[in-house]
């Protein structure tokens, strides 16, 4: 008999409420170890509640979150969160910013050097090791917020918009460096966005939200072949999901505006 695989990420009647307000009610959901899911819904669905709830920033209110086998009781060291602001220390290099968490766990300096030199790198920062957060642009810092979560190594890597501030161009090249570090990685990847193009851009799976409250109204396989490239907006099986997944995030939306 085939071993079942766990989920890497499993979410078990889980809501969450501040007040009275409730922002997710009775979410149910798995994402399997390397899986690249994608959380797409209108402001104010409970996108970025949920990945709080997964690193262990907040605690749900009902029900419970599992990371790796266990469940989420703290922040989740298994996890690494990249944020749409950079987060960066600008007192220090982009290296020294990249190995920032490696000296936190007391990995001797040579080693986390060479670690976080290997990362920059890997981000298509090479040369750039000794820039301050300063003399860099935006894209360039959120390259460096990249590479300080790999550098960690853990097991779930977290997106809440990372590209949303970024001009379309930079945002396209990040969003084909991200999944050319996925396909290399095997990481598991929870990214939220508003943007279907984003969506169908890097995932192998998507949910759409549905707000007041928030919950998964839609869970769509993304079938385009990986590696993707802009070039796969043209195709028709691209059109085909769009289609299917604005349907859905519009009538949500109308939901939401006829609640105000």
């Amino acid at each position: 008999m085939a071993e079942v695989m766990q989920p890497m990420i499993r979410l078990e009647g889980v809501s969450k409420s501040f007040g009275s307000l409730e922002v997710l009610q009775a979410v149910d959901l798995d994402v399997a170890k390397g899986e690249f899911l994608v959380l797409l819904g209108a402001s104010g669905c409970g996108k970025s509640t949920m990945l709080n709830l997964i690193s262990g920033f907040e605690p749900p209110t009902k029900g419970q979150v599992v990371v790796n086998g266990r469940r989420v009781k703290d922040v989740e060291p298994a996890c690494g969160m990249v944020f749409q602001q950079y987060a960066l220390f600008p007192w220090k290099t982009v290296v020294e910013n990249v190995e920032f968490g490696l000296k936190m766990r007391g990995v001797g300096r040579t080693e986390r050097r060479e670690r976080a030199l290997q990362f920059v790198e890997s981000v298509g920062l090479k040369g750039f090791q000794d820039a301050y957060p300063a003399k860099l642009s935006g894209g360039m810092k959120q390259r460096v917020s990249i590479a300080r979560v790999l550098a960690n190594d853990p097991s779930v890597m977290l997106f809440d918009e990372p590209f949303a501030a970024l001009d379309a161009m930079t945002r396209q090249v990040l969003q084909e460096q991200l999944l050319s570090i996925y396909q290399k990685s095997g990481k598991t990847i929870v990214f939220i966005t508003h943007s279907i193009d984003e969506a169908l851009m890097l995932s192998t799976r998507m949910i759409v939200m549905g707000s007041k409250p928030g919950r998964v109204v839609q869970d769509i396989k993304n079938d385009l072949p990986l590696p993707r490239s802009a070039d796969i907006q043209l195709s028709p099986r691209y059109v085909e999901l769009k289609r299917s997944i604005w349907e859905t995030v519009q009538v949500e939306v109308m939901k939401g505006l006829e609640s105000h």
